[in-house]
């Protein structure tokens, strides 16, 4: 009697585990997304308004605004950037771990929901909004500590990031829009999801 009580309780506990948020990041094949991006380095401010492409391969950030830099476009590859605009293309050389470029923002938060090292994860609303808070380790072997804070909706879709580098905050991203491209409805390059 006293093993079926054991086994009914422990039972019990394995209902209320909550699924990991990470796992549809981990499945997805792409995703888009629209976030304003803030870049805060060597006392500069740097705003703009960025749409994203995401895919394992290769990301495609394309600036929405302000008007005066907007259609310019940065693809990432690994660890390689160019930088688009109309048929041009410029090499714009590697990113290094420590200098994030503000093109790089949102392509390094799926990475970090993806890849990123767990180092704490709990309830917290963002504005009025409840979340689930990540914070994530992606410190290379180059050293520089670089930590990913990641504030997921409900509903699994990111509200905010920020990209911390040896303590320090250089890249915030509010999210307007996001959507993925098959995990939710099961339709490879069509978005779904908001």
């Amino acid at each position: 009697m006293m093993m079926l009580c054991l086994l009914l309780v422990s039972c019990g506990d394995a209902e209320t585990e909550k699924p990991d948020p990470r796992q549809p990041y981990v499945e997805m094949t792409g995703c888009r997304m629209e976030a304003q991006v803030t870049c805060t380095q060597s006392d500069r401010l740097w705003e703009a308004e960025l749409a994203c492409d995401w895919q394992a391969k290769e990301s495609r950030v394309e600036v929405l605004g302000p008007e005066h830099i907007a259609g310019v476009t940065a693809v990432l590859r690994g660890e390689e950037l160019a930088l688009e605009f109309e048929e041009l293309c410029l090499d714009a050389g590697t990113l290094s771990a420590r200098r994030i470029s503000p093109a790089a923002c949102l392509p390094r938060l799926m990475s970090a929901l993806r890849e990123g090292w767990l180092l704490e994860e709990n309830e917290e609303s963002w504005g009025e909004v409840p979340c689930r808070r990540l914070t994530l380790d992606q410190s290379g072997a180059d050293g520089g500590k670089i930590v990913s804070t990641v504030w997921l909706r409900e509903d699994g879709t990111p509200l905010r990031g920020e990209i911390a580098v040896d303590g320090e905050i250089i890249l915030t991203a509010e999210f307007t829009a996001f959507a993925f491209y098959d995990t939710m409805n099961g339709q490879e390059g069509a978005p779904s999801g908001t």
